[in-house]
């Protein structure tokens, strides 16, 4: 036992043997005085040492506030025995852990689970398995549809995200497998990651193809379409499954932002009993993946970002695990309101998108400086259409530039650029609230067989600041997969962005970009019949965009409006 203070104590190295035969290591931290006390667990591949403490008080803070607190080590991490491949093995070993754990002695059977992103995928996983004792869990910033929420978005995949993650996780496969030259090649490439999605093709990237290697981040750039794959990883067809309240936390710039929310609401819809329909909860904070306080990108957001999300669990876990009412007061949906800066709340999410802005130019909406508008009215006659240049050799970078960072980043400098489309409404005359999910529909014609259109939401401030607030993307073989898709014919493509709540001040005006791309943050679309994963300059194709706005194709944004239209 080691002495943490104020009674505290920690236990190393503690084994539980699973069915298979493989031995999992956890970390036990026990409250001073006489137990047996309700348990708090987190099972993580990142070293159970590290606890998750980037975003949660260390284990001895739970400790010290009455829990058992076990941190394991994840199959084929850390001290734990085992071959790792990610999620594929963390329902059942959650589930036996969770057994093993309610006849530990520091344990009084009652059980709760907490953890963000990978950490929030074993609970979900976990929870499907119905284990007894297993009473509320607390996943944040992850996904229960592993790929619409954490890899792909409308066929798109996340590429610095999934790169990036793949890399970092490969790293310790390398070391423990004894493979030195692949490790170089990952800590190389981990010491540069945000330059790593620049290589093409990229499912060739040298530090993740040495056969030896385990192959899951090759196998997520392989399987670009839903299916038994990812299904047989996730809870996505399993959501009966779950049968105990939970605590959902999403940032709003977060990578895995649709996978929380999604999760949340289709829990709060499908989950396997009335309990647990019941009692799903959603807290929506203005934050990164990490860390979650105030500062965002170049942004202040004030004191009210900086929530104390560890006494918000000590309240959750109270009210569970020790019949406190802590948390029947709490709203069901509590989110932060960008712009205003302030925490509002809700009993159900947004069903509907009720203020309609149309797409309005003379033909050169063009970067900035052109003539694109936004406005009530619809319109009437054959506007003249814009046309833009999609090269996957110059594409337009997201929302953080090439390194994608998350934020609300001033986008001014990258709306010069002539290859995006940029709709800029009039100044607001009163302040207005969106709160939930916009939508794109564009009518548009590519040169191509195959192509993309991104969608922007940007809140331009009095001063010019043109701040980034959501993303969407839409790929033509995916969002046209069963009707087919045509070169140099119209489609009308519906983009459906990212989450968000925001307030449009009075001053400000609302911006709607539209390319056809957003990279690193997605992957480029090679324009060709080439998979996205194997092109590269010797196969991109250029293409030719033009988006309509007229009366018999009206390009609309549809906005999740609360209160009154601020024109």
């Amino acid at each position: 036992m080691v002495d943490c203070g104020n009674g505290v104590r920690l236990e190393r190295g503690m084994r539980c043997r699973l069915s298979d035969g493989v031995t999992l290591v956890s970390d036990h931290y026990y409250p001073a005085g006489q137990g047996p006390w309700p348990t708090l667990l987190i099972r993580q591949p990142y070293g159970r040492d590290i606890a998750s403490t980037v975003v949660y008080a260390h284990p001895v803070w739970f400790a010290r506030n009455g829990y058992h607190v076990a941190i394991q080590d994840v199959r084929g991490r850390g001290g734990s025995e085992g071959e790792f491949y990610p999620f594929r093995n963390e329902g059942l070993d959650g589930a036996e852990t969770i057994a093993w754990l309610r006849s530990h002695p520091a344990s009084n059977g009652r059980i709760g689970m907490y953890g963000f992103s990978y950490q929030g995928a074993t609970q979900l996983l976990a929870a499907a398995e119905q284990p007894e004792g297993l009473q509320c869990i607390a996943p944040h910033m992850c996904a229960a549809d592993l790929y619409h929420g954490w890899f792909y978005h409308q066929g798109a995949l996340r590429l610095s995200s999934s790169l990036g993650w793949g890399i970092q996780m490969l790293r310790e496969d390398a070391r423990r497998l004894g493979l030195r030259e692949a490790s170089d090649r990952l800590e190389a490439a981990w010491g540069n990651i945000r330059a790593q999605a620049v290589y093409a093709p990229y499912a060739a990237h040298p530090a993740i193809s040495d056969a030896q290697l385990p192959s899951y981040v090759r196998d997520w750039f392989a399987h670009r379409e839903p299916g038994e794959y990812w299904a047989s990883q996730d809870i996505c067809t399993r959501l009966d499954r779950i049968q105990v309240p939970a605590l959902h936390i999403a940032g709003w710039f977060d990578t895995y932002l649709s996978g929380s929310i999604d999760g949340y609401r289709a829990l709060r819809s499908r989950a396997g009993s009335e309990l647990a329909r019941q009692n799903q909860f959603l807290l929506a904070g203005p934050w990164l993946h990490i860390p979650w306080g105030d500062r965002v990108g170049d942004v202040n957001l004030g004191e009210a970002a900086n929530l104390n999300t560890d006494a918000l669990l000590l309240r959750w876990f109270g009210h569970w695990l020790k019949d406190s009412d802590d948390f029947s007061s709490e709203p069901r949906i509590c989110y932060f309101a960008l712009g205003a800066n302030k925490w509002r709340s809700a009993e159900e999410w947004p069903a509907k998108c009720d203020l309609a802005l149309y797409l309005h130019s003379q033909g050169n909406a063009n970067s900035r400086k052109g003539d694109g508008s936004l406005s009530l009215d619809a319109p009437t006659d054959e506007e003249p259409r814009d046309v833009f240049v999609y090269d996957p050799e110059v594409p337009v970078f997201a929302p953080g530039g090439p390194q994608a960072l998350s934020g609300p980043f001033d986008q001014a400098a990258l709306e010069m650029g002539n290859n995006l489309l940029v709709y800029t409404s009039e100044p607001a005359l009163r302040d207005a609230e969106i709160f939930g999910q916009a939508r794109v529909v564009l009518y548009a014609a590519t040169s191509a067989a195959h192509a993309d259109f991104t969608a922007k939401i940007v809140r331009v401030l009095p001063t010019g600041r043109a701040e980034f607030v959501s993303i969407g993307i839409a790929r033509s073989s995916w969002l046209f997969r069963d009707e087919g898709y045509a070169a140099d014919e119209i489609h009308r493509w519906e983009l459906t962005l990212e989450p968000t709540a925001f307030v449009l001040a009075t001053g400000d005006r609302l911006r709607l970009e539209i390319a056809s791309s957003a990279f690193p943050l997605y992957d480029r679309n090679p324009s060709t019949d080439i998979a996205p994963q194997d092109a590269d300059n010797w196969n991109w194709g250029r293409s030719t965009q033009q988006v309509l706005h007229s009366a018999e194709h009206a390009s609309t944004l549809m906005l999740p409006l609360t209160g009154e239209s601020p024109w």
